[in-house]
């Protein structure tokens, strides 16, 4: 089997969140599994120049962007046994960051035709294109309308993954022509609330549809989370399917982790204290083993839950006897209020804005409990990381959260879930943990329990490869 993973941002070539660490862990997943998988994306500027120095030239093409021709370099890079192809153009790619360009549309227009069209020049023909949000949503669109019936191309299959449906790719109608290259009677694929909808096309047109998680493809049924999709989506639930995401846990493993002052393991936790120790004097806290640090590592945004936060933070550092470290940046009102704070209450919060992969690594080995509150969460990482490094999440029940954290109040689970989204709700999730924390006997298991808990890529990789082959039989 043959499989075409088409995305914008791989780690650890270059990224912006989740999509990137999951594209640059799934395609190596499933090459251990015997799947001949290979990487197509974008040649950014932003890409490390060692790793421009080691690609290798194949060839060059030109790819139709609607009604025009494009200039298409192809290079390919080798790595952990996988294949990358990166697409150069550096009008669309020679630019500072990945996304926000006033050309999107036309830039990934651009890379969605041209995934298509480097196929007869690198002698790789697909079973299956495996497509990511919207980036590359008019693979499935562009296949079907234009290379179904090509010589050479017969009887590939699409696959889109929705990492999160709150990014669809929006544009006015007058893309549909100049940009997509598409005509008015076909309009309709792309059409969805007086926009042309790139990952409305890529649903109508794939294959199957994949989300990062079984909560989340049941979530995005309703329109409360489906950003204006919830119809598009019932009516072709058919070939909607929930996949959790995993994680890397080769280079996120406590054992071994660099940034950490001192390695742990589940049957060995005592590591774990140290790093507990030299978080509260890097962060400025007092060093006392008795207090449960409680960390957070995440964009401060409304939909990650710190309106939530804000609501009830101070009577939580007043009332409890707790420190709080926060990592992160984004927007303003959460950067202010939480310096404003820290700055009020300095022996109990420290805030790093910004973010520092290896602080982060710190703050999942040296925190005691993870907080993660989110109002919608499609999969999640950060919980997954926390519960490897035993850090204990108290997490909303939505989205991966609920699919990978299980509330430990019968005895068994492996963290804290609060149902509604309420502050309230949160802070006495927030106090269940930290009375957990009170008994050490019962904590010790917990802690074991979270840190065995299995979130690699194996068993999510496993479930694509039954995916791509039910659809290789249709």
């Amino acid at each position: 089997m043959k499989v075409l993973y088409a995305v914008s941002e791989a780690k650890p070539f270059i990224a912006s969140g989740g999509l990137g660490d999951v594209a640059g862990s799934l395609p190596a997943a499933l090459r251990r599994r015997l799947i001949g998988c290979r990487v197509v994306l974008p040649l950014y500027e932003g890409i490390d120049q060692k790793y421009k120095d080691e690609m290798k030239f194949i060839t060059h093409i030109t790819v139709p962007v609607s009604w025009r021709r494009q200039y298409c370099g192809i290079f390919e890079y080798k790595r952990e046994g996988v294949i990358y192809y990166f697409i150069d153009n550096q009008y669309y790619f020679k630019r500072q960051g990945i996304y926000g360009h006033y050309d999107d549309a036309e830039r990934f227009a651009f890379f969605s035709r041209a995934v298509l069209e480097i196929l007869p020049h690198i002698d790789f023909k697909p079973d299956i294109i495996h497509c990511n949000d919207w980036q590359t949503s008019l693979v499935p669109v562009y296949y079907s309308l234009y290379y179904a019936q090509r010589e050479g191309y017969e009887n590939i299959k699409t696959v889109l993954t929705i990492h999160n449906i709150q990014y669809q790719g929006q544009y006015g109608h007058e893309v549909l022509g100049d940009v997509v290259g598409l005509s008015e009677e076909n309009a309709s694929l792309m059409e969805n609330d007086g926009c042309i909808n790139f990952m409305k096309g890529g649903i109508e047109c794939a294959n199957a549809v994949t989300t990062v998680s079984p909560t989340y493809a049941e979530e995005i049924l309703d329109p409360w989370y489906s950003f204006g999709l919830d119809h598009i989506l019932s009516e072709r639930r058919w070939k909607l399917h929930g996949i959790l995401n995993g994680i890397d846990t080769v280079s996120m493993d406590p054992a071994t982790d660099p940034a950490l002052p001192a390695h742990f393991t589940a049957e060995d936790p005592s590591g774990k204290a140290v790093c507990k120790a030299e978080l509260q004097k890097e962060m400025g806290l007092p060093v006392n083993p008795d207090v449960p640090i409680i960390g957070m590592v995440s964009r401060l945004v409304g939909h990650k839950g710190f309106d939530l936060v804000r609501h009830v933070l101070e009577e939580l550092l007043t009332t409890e006897n707790v420190q709080v470290v926060v990592l992160g940046s984004g927007e303003w009102q959460y950067e202010t209020f939480f310096s404003e704070m820290a700055a009020k209450y300095p022996d109990r919060l420290a805030v790093k804005l910004g973010f520092i992969p290896a602080l982060a690594s710190r703050i999942y080995g040296g925190s005691d409990i993870f907080l993660m509150p989110s109002k919608s969460e499609p999969c999640g990482l950060s919980q997954m990381f926390a519960l490897r490094y035993g850090s204990v999440p108290v997490v909303r029940a939505t989205g991966g959260l609920k699919d990978t954290v299980q509330d430990s109040g019968l005895n068994e689970g492996n963290g804290f879930v609060f149902q509604d989204y309420n502050a309230h709700d949160m802070l006495h999730a927030i106090r269940r943990a930290i009375g957990g924390y009170a008994d050490h006997e019962g904590w010790a298991i917990l802690r074991r329990r979270a840190m065995e808990c299995d979130n690699s890529w194996g068993k999510s990789a496993n479930e694509y490869i039954r995916l791509y082959k039910q659809l290789i039989k249709e």
